[in-house]
């Protein structure tokens, strides 16, 4: 099979796509194989290439984490198993730029007729991140003020939705007004800020009425500056690194607002807590299935695994918004 394999630590520019054995599952260990329809990109698989993020397979391994297929007709299915060859299904799983992977099935969800497997492709790890840090770590709360930063991408677009099914009043940040447009026509953010003009918190601060808001949702590493313009006993989380660096907060700036920071790391709950992932996912794909919130997938296509490398630079140089998904089986059309 077809598969986007790193061999060395490098750079997804500099890894071509390979022919590699199909793998073979373990069905003692509850695990299935899937035929690979569309895979979520993400800006950690960069990382991930290159040996820098904080979870590394052992080399040689296949890249890719978000994937969306059908259980493989030739696959042995192990007694436990709910599913039978042929079912849509999506889930996390290390390995989802090939034509065909492993999964135990315990990490699956079955596809709503109503999704597409690359709208499915995005479910595993960004809207249930973004869900997380709102629902469960921030608990934000009707009527309050939420701050998400780079708000026009896949986790930013999934945060701005979800807040407001929550009944929450969302402030999105991005850089140019092409994305601030996509942050109010996307994810239905009340208002826009430019987070690369000097002291925009002072805008936030205007629009809150001077009371600052009550969450800030980062993935970016703005958890200093977005201090200057929290309310009393604010919530912010950290949800990635984009920007590259990785901030060190003074406590004393906590202090002073009575300010929580906390952390979601969806890929270590898998490992430490798989029931939460299974509750997290389920109620994504509830807010998915009933319309209240949608995949918003980049308009650019990445038809085939040699375009894995190209969309991964389109991550990178920010050229994107919202998901990115390769589609690997052409055959299978989206209902966009």
């Amino acid at each position: 099979m077809k598969a986007f394999q790193v061999k060395e630590h490098a750079h997804p520019s500099k890894i071509s796509v390979s022919d590699i054995p199909i793998p073979k599952p373990r069905t003692n260990k509850g695990e299935v194989l899937l035929d690979v329809h569309a895979a979520g990109l993400n800006f950690f698989d960069i990382l991930q290439a290159q040996g820098r993020y904080q979870t590394q397979p052992p080399l040689p391994f296949v890249l890719g984490a978000e994937v969306a297929g059908t259980i493989s007709k030739s696959a042995s299915i192990p007694d436990d198993c709910p599913y039978q060859p042929g079912d849509r299904v999506a889930g996390y799983a290390q390995g989802a730029y090939a034509e065909h992977v492993i999964v135990n099935w315990r990490n699956l969800l079955p596809i709503p007729d109503e999704l597409s497997f690359e709208e499915a492709a995005t479910i595993p790890l960004t809207p249930t991140t973004s869900y997380v840090a709102l629902v469960d770590r921030a608990r934000a709360k009707a009527g309050e003020w939420v701050l998400i930063h780079a708000g026009a991408g896949g986790v930013g677009l999934a945060a701005c939705q979800i807040a407001k099914v929550l009944g929450c009043k969302v402030i999105a940040t991005a850089s140019s007004p092409s994305k601030r447009k996509i942050c109010q026509d996307y994810g239905k953010a009340d208002e826009v800020v430019d987070y690369t003009q000097k002291d925009w918190q002072k805008e936030v601060m205007r629009i809150t009425g001077g009371k600052g808001v009550n969450v800030v949702f980062d993935p970016v590493g703005m958890i200093i500056p977005s201090l200057k313009c929290v309310a009393w006993n604010a919530r912010l989380v950290v949800v990635g690194f984009a920007a590259g660096s990785i901030e060190k907060i003074p406590a004393n700036l906590l202090l002073l607002k009575q300010a929580s920071v906390m952390g979601v790391y969806w890929g270590g709950t898998a490992v430490k807590d798989p029931s939460s992932v299974f509750r997290v996912s389920q109620e994504v794909l509830s807010l998915l299935s009933e319309g209240k919130i949608k995949a918003i997938i980049y308009d650019k296509p990445y038809i085939g695994l040699d375009k894995v490398s190209e969309g991964l630079r389109d991550i990178e140089s920010r050229k994107t918004w919202g998901k990115a998904v390769v589609t690997i089986n052409k055959a299978q059309k989206a209902k966009l």
